[in-house]
């Protein structure tokens, strides 16, 4: 199943839509003020279906990942000097790539690729194609994105 992931123009706050192969709106994301980054996901019926949190008390970077209101996992950059690493804790998942330039694929315990994210260049907002193997996995995949998105946002600031 193929993912686009588009960053709105002209927001205050971190705020995507998720179109489905077709076009159509599948999730939208919403930033809310906090104290770091609060991403809340919501389905193409606007309930709620997730949220990526940051934990702001903490030595690096690090970002808690609830399906519903049940905690599901969480990402930590680790300490590297020249490539962002991360210990990701979620679903016994793990990424390889280059985060920096945002192209990598992300698989399971067993080797397996679960989905593969790239950027499209030249849009006027941040636009990433999302392939992901198993219908079942997209929610997860995104959340997983979308902490890796805020992560690479706080470097920035």
């Amino acid at each position: 199943m193929r993912l686009t992931f588009k960053e709105r123009l002209f927001t205050w706050f971190d705020s995507y839509d998720i179109y489905d192969e077709d076009g159509n709106v599948m999730f939208e994301v919403k930033g809310e003020l906090s104290w770091g980054h609060l991403l809340r996901v919501y389905d193409s019926h606007g309930r709620e279906v997730g949220c990526v949190q940051e934990k702001i008390l903490s030595f690096l970077p690090k970002f808690e990942i609830f399906r519903g209101n049940d905690y599901a996992g969480c990402i930590k950059k680790e300490f590297t000097f020249f490539r962002p690493s991360f210990d990701i804790d979620y679903r016994g998942w793990y990424v390889q790539g280059d985060f920096f330039e945002w192209d990598y694929t992300i698989l399971n315990s067993a080797n397996k690729k679960v989905a593969t994210v790239y950027k499209e260049l030249l849009h006027l907002t941040d636009t990433y194609i999302i392939d992901v193997r198993d219908s079942r996995d997209v929610l997860d995949v995104l959340m997983l994105v979308l902490a890796i998105d805020a992560e690479k946002c706080s470097r920035k600031n």
